[in-house]
């Protein structure tokens, strides 16, 4: 199996799964968009016995590129991780305080964000492609944590994934237009005369976010890796049919 590793010690466990082709699908975790719903439940049961949990731990959302987010208790265990049907609905970010349950989001070029609270306990996952980072989801969130739930910024610990890069993120002038609206996403566009299209680094856009919402620059990491480029990525962009990754964090408790 092909996962990469964030955290993992006896409090914490993140990482994202990222394409295996000598797995069913290539190692697909979507069940929104599979070829075969059992191939993606085998390898979600995988991911489970690698992370010494239950498939039955996972939680998962219908993501919808909004900002919303939801608050995940012992109560939603298992919703979403064998059927679409069971899957919280209409949310692009997780977050919980209880421990042994396996918060899940999905992508394939989109940004996915993993962060956990060290002296609250909070962890949660986050989706912003180009139209979640628009409407400010990981701003929204953390501002949430920080002013509302009394997070200390400063015990953050934020994972910014593999995703699609500046290079290959190219738009058009409506696309354009909504980053620009932000006020602080000018240093990550870029004009590319002979095309005529804009090239945005929303990676870099999602990091700023979580700046403003008061995380110092020193608690938060981004993976560069590319996932139109990379052979072990998830691209939508390259292939409408593509598979998805999946990106996850568990607070442990014995």
């Amino acid at each position: 199996m092909n996962i990469k590793m964030y955290v993992h010690n006896e409090k914490w466990v993140a990482g994202m799964t990222m394409k295996d082709e000598t797995q069913p699908e290539d190692f697909n975790m979507a069940l929104h968009a599979c070829e075969n719903p059992d191939h993606v439940l085998k390898n979600r049961r995988q991911l489970a016995n690698f992370l010494n949990c239950e498939l039955e731990d996972f939680v998962c959302a219908l993501q919808t590129h909004s900002a919303n987010f939801y608050q995940v208790t012992h109560m939603d265990k298992g919703r979403g991780a064998d059927e679409l049907e069971t899957a919280i609905p209409d949310t692009d970010a997780l977050y919980t305080y209880k421990p042994n349950l396996l918060l899940c989001s999905f992508s394939a070029d989109c940004v996915p964000v993993i962060f956990y609270h060290e002296k609250s306990g909070a962890a949660g996952v986050i989706h912003s492609g180009w139209q979640g980072t628009v409407k400010e989801i990981s701003l929204k969130l953390f501002q949430h944590l920080i002013q509302v739930e009394q997070c200390d910024p400063n015990d953050f610990h934020v994972q910014i994934c593999p995703a699609l890069s500046q290079e290959k993120f190219e738009v058009d002038e409506d696309v354009y237009v909504k980053y620009k609206a932000l006020n602080y996403a000018d240093d990550w566009i870029e004009y590319n005369e002979r095309t005529g299209k804009y090239h945005i680094d929303n990676q870099q856009t999602v990091k700023k976010q979580c700046l403003l919402a008061g995380i110092p620059e020193d608690r938060i990491q981004v993976d560069p890796t590319c996932t139109f480029q990379s052979p072990n990525g998830f691209s939508y962009r390259q292939n409408r049919k593509s598979g998805r990754h999946l990106c996850f964090i568990m607070k442990r408790q014995k």
